[in-house]
């Protein structure tokens, strides 16, 4: 048995005596204790916030920044509960929206790109499209932790979801989608300029992936945002939207444009919405319009 292995398994029994309502309560704690003793996070995340919301005040920026670390927390927490979720005990966890959308784009036999975000509990809601509609295939990025990586990729491989890394991950994906296959990208975070494009985010360019738009537009798969929000009670509610009409006027640079702001202003009102669950400590304005050089006109 391999090092890591073992590493994992005993992580897993470890916090699985844990009961879950305690372990909540201690991962919110330490939460809170890490943005009161990290300067430098936040900052990051009240810079974040003010710039996002200009209209509200210090004490109310400060609690949504508190409650944003408090979601992570409990996001972490659950982490090591998600394994024994069924589809005869999901609905102690969540409720659910929109299978009809899945079903109509299912329909159209050329797979389908699905969208989220880092809010609510988003490895839950991996792990629930898995069982409530079907596996999906999860583009994401190798951590460069080898422990953390094994520990995450055991909990969002469970229950049938397949990883694929980003490395070299079009060609992959063009043949999922010719399988009608489900691809799930997240696209909330920021990339670098020759990965992105341009779009206003809550007033201010961010730096997008236009991977998105690009395989939309190259297959003609249907576009699904799905988000899952924590509720009062502690349950979550996971809705799946209504598929996204693109746009296709044949300037391909308008396209990719016009689309990735498309999906980008939807993920935008559910943050709006949530602003407290959504992962605020990255640094998603980080690449600016001024790092692209002259010959590279950005819109």
């Amino acid at each position: 048995m391999k090092k890591e292995t073992l590493t994992t398994m005993v992580v897993f029994i470890i916090f699985r005596a844990i009961p879950l309502n305690v372990r909540r309560a201690l991962f919110k704690a330490l939460a809170v204790l890490f943005y009161r003793v990290s300067e430098k996070h936040r900052l990051i995340v009240l810079h974040n916030l003010a710039r996002s919301f200009p209209e509200k005040d210090i004490s109310d920026l400060a609690k949504i920044a508190r409650d944003s670390y408090r979601s992570v927390g409990i996001l972490a927490a659950e982490f090591f509960d998600l394994l024994p979720i069924t589809g005869e005990n999901i609905s102690d966890w969540l409720e659910f929206e929109g299978r009809e959308n899945y079903l109509r784009a299912k329909e159209k036999n050329k797979g389908i790109l699905f969208f989220t975000g880092h809010f609510g509990n988003w490895e839950l809601e991996a792990a629930a499209f898995a069982i409530l509609c079907e596996p999906l295939n999860i583009v994401y990025r190798v951590l460069d932790n080898p422990v953390i990586g094994e520990i995450v990729d055991k909990v969002r491989s469970h229950r049938g979801n397949r990883l694929v890394s980003k490395g070299g991950a079009v060609r992959k994906i063009l043949e999922l989608l010719k399988k009608n296959e489900v691809v799930g990208i997240l696209i909330d975070q920021n990339v670098s300029w020759r990965e992105g494009v341009f779009v206003d985010f809550f007033g201010r360019p961010a730096s997008t992936t236009k991977g998105l738009a690009a395989l939309a537009l190259q297959t003609g798969a249907p576009v699904l945002p799905g988000f899952i929000f924590r509720m009062k009670d502690g349950k979550y509610r996971f809705v799946i939207e209504p598929e996204i009409e693109i746009s296709r006027t044949g300037d391909y640079d308008r396209d990719i444009f016009e689309n990735t702001q498309r999906f980008t202003k939807i993920v935008e009102g559910n943050v709006r919405r949530h602003p407290e669950q959504w992962f605020w400590l990255h640094q998603r304005w980080k690449t600016k319009k001024s790092q692209v050089p002259a010959n590279k006109p950005t819109p």
